[in-house]
């Protein structure tokens, strides 16, 4: 990878918790870092807590429009783009909600927007190649039930929430195996437990060892060759045994091209 300083980092959910402290420490180093965010206001005040070489870009990943709209612009505004980070996500609990384009509200969010997202920005980021995909996962998951991925029979917000991670650990590897040869890797992580965020009312880990261990996947050396990969924190882990199922991951990969073409 180049040196931080001649890197350019876009970070989805960026404007509060670890996306937030993860900009801001990569601003303070010296990278151009492309806040994401759905509000302007804060993510105005995001750019002026950061300062560096920080600008915004405005998305509702709960629309894909949005996020193709975000991708166009990125691409429009950085032809070398060297990390995306896929950070942005909501956190379980409450009734059944549906997205702008009818998907429940979890897959959404957690996971189709991240994995439209990548798709669109691939072109870029294999051009710029040494570059890098982090996906913000999480311990918790659940295995995808593909005759009800929607979840429309025993909704339960904490499944939802478990599934949308897993599927984004299951693109990762599929992802990891695709790009091999090109320069570019993708790994994913569970940033810490219960860290300090808005999704969490009784943290039990600090913010500063969420960040440490995402902006190790961002930037370490010693990681260039390392893809496919699922972390917990620092250390490499095992995700849910459907991760590692290549049928699982074919037919999420085909329900996620079904779900995200225009």
């Amino acid at each position: 990878m180049r040196p931080i300083d001649e890197q350019t980092i876009l970070i989805t959910g960026a404007t509060d918790g670890l996306g937030r402290a993860l900009a801001a420490e990569l601003a303070v180093e010296g990278a151009t870092v492309l806040v994401h965010g759905r509000d302007d206001r804060r993510g105005k005040a995001t750019l002026q807590e950061i300062g560096g070489r920080a600008s915004w870009y405005r998305a509702d990943l709960s629309s894909l429009a949005e996020v193709r709209a975000l991708a166009e612009a990125v691409r429009a505004d950085h032809p070398r783009l060297d990390v995306l980070v896929n950070n942005a996500g909501i956190g379980g609990g409450g009734p059944r909600t549906e997205s702008a384009d009818g998907h429940e509200l979890h897959f959404a969010v957690n996971y189709l927007s991240g994995y439209l997202l990548t798709r669109l920005l691939l072109p870029t980021l294999v051009a710029s190649a040494p570059s890098r995909i982090v996906n913000v996962s999480s311990l918790g998951q659940t295995a995808l039930d593909f005759d009800d991925v929607m979840i429309t029979r025993g909704y339960s917000g904490s499944r939802a929430y478990c599934q949308s991670k897993l599927a984004q650990v299951m693109f990762t590897i599929d992802l990891a195996a695709e790009l091999a040869g090109t320069g570019v890797t993708a790994n994913s992580l569970h940033p810490a437990t219960y860290m300090p965020t808005k999704m969490v009312a009784s943290p039990i880990s600090t913010l500063e060892e969420g960040v440490r261990a995402t902006h190790r996947l961002v930037a370490d050396p010693s990681l260039d060759d390392v893809s496919g990969r699922f972390f917990n924190g620092l250390k490499e882990s095992r995700a849910d045994d459907q991760a590692y199922d290549p049928d699982a991951r074919a037919r999420l990969r085909t329900l996620s091209d079904d779900l995200t073409n225009p």
